[in-house]
């Protein structure tokens, strides 16, 4: 974590007693391994930009952030409290050549995200491209089941914290700059067991639109990406019951999973130039489940 910003509590907010002990998840402790690496050769499409990306400790997020840094991004990233799968991402950000720091804290406190933007700015002088990634998930059979705690957890970081450091970052973003929100399969198709998720990713589509239009006169792009089952640690680390992980995938017309090095190169699309008459847009990596717009 930066020397600029100071640690914001964050183990007793997530860390409930007798609730889900394990989540975010470890990926290093993930069996099968996720497939992260980038699968082809970078071509400097983001040569000279400075990303925040949050949730690249694991996952999405650290897939987003090595296929950017290959393409020629510094890196500065966001996570609540996996260090060591913090270390991996930021090893093999390095040895892209690329510099990175990351941040180690709570994106529900608003706080947080405005020393994680201004710290980023200290360090690298702009920011170009924001990756709204993180999130969490709870799975719950019926509606009851869902305590208030939870409800307001599961919106404080998949809402409110994207709010708070979209916010946070927006001053020091110019023109030709990119925002991009992670949403989710699940507010289009739904999802029985993921009453409280599904609702936060509906907000963020709306949000991405909203924010699109808000934008878009100051020559800054806002697209989303809404990825379908992804073997990531937010799945065998609290968000999937034991049941669905046996069959994760399977009801995807590809009959499998998807991996985050499947997901990223939709994120690096709508950071770069290719994406550059696009904005309030969501894209579906989703193995070929067919959804509304």
């Amino acid at each position: 974590m930066s020397p600029n910003v100071e640690p914001h509590p964050r183990q007793p907010i997530f860390r409930r007693s007798g609730e889900e002990p394990s989540l975010p998840g470890d990926e290093t402790k993930l069996e099968p391994k996720p497939e992260w690496r980038p699968r082809y050769k970078g071509s400097d499409r983001l040569k000279g930009r400075v990303a925040l990306i949050t949730g690249a400790d694991s996952g999405i997020g650290r897939a987003v952030a090595v296929l950017f840094a290959r393409e020629g991004a510094d890196i500065a990233f966001a996570y609540l409290c996996e260090d060591d799968d913090a270390e991996i991402t930021k090893d093999a950000v390095q040895a892209e050549g690329r510099r990175v720091i990351s941040f180690a804290g709570d994106l529900g406190n608003q706080q947080f995200c405005k020393d994680v933007a201004d710290a980023t700015i200290s360090q690298f002088g702009k920011i170009d491209i924001l990756v709204n990634n993180a999130g969490e998930q709870h799975p719950d059979k019926h509606l009851q089941d869902i305590t208030e705690h939870q409800l307001r957890r599961t919106f404080q970081t998949n809402v409110f914290g994207m709010f708070f450091l979209t916010q946070a970052v927006l001053p020091h973003m110019k023109a030709g700059g990119s925002i991009i929100n992670c949403t989710s399969v699940t507010m289009y198709a739904g999802s029985s067991s993921l009453l409280d998720y599904s609702s936060t990713k509906g907000a963020i589509t709306a949000f991405t639109r909203s924010l699109s239009e808000n934008l878009v006169g100051k020559g800054i792009r806002v697209n989303g990406v809404a990825p379908g089952p992804i073997w990531t640690p937010l799945n065998p680390s609290g968000g999937a019951t034991k049941e669905k992980l046996e069959h994760f995938g399977e009801s995807t017309p590809m009959g499998r999973p998807g991996q985050p090095n499947e997901v990223a190169p939709s994120f690096l699309f709508l950071a770069c130039e290719d994406s550059s008459y696009m904005s309030g847009q969501v894209l579906h990596p989703n193995g070929g489940t067919i959804v509304g717009s």
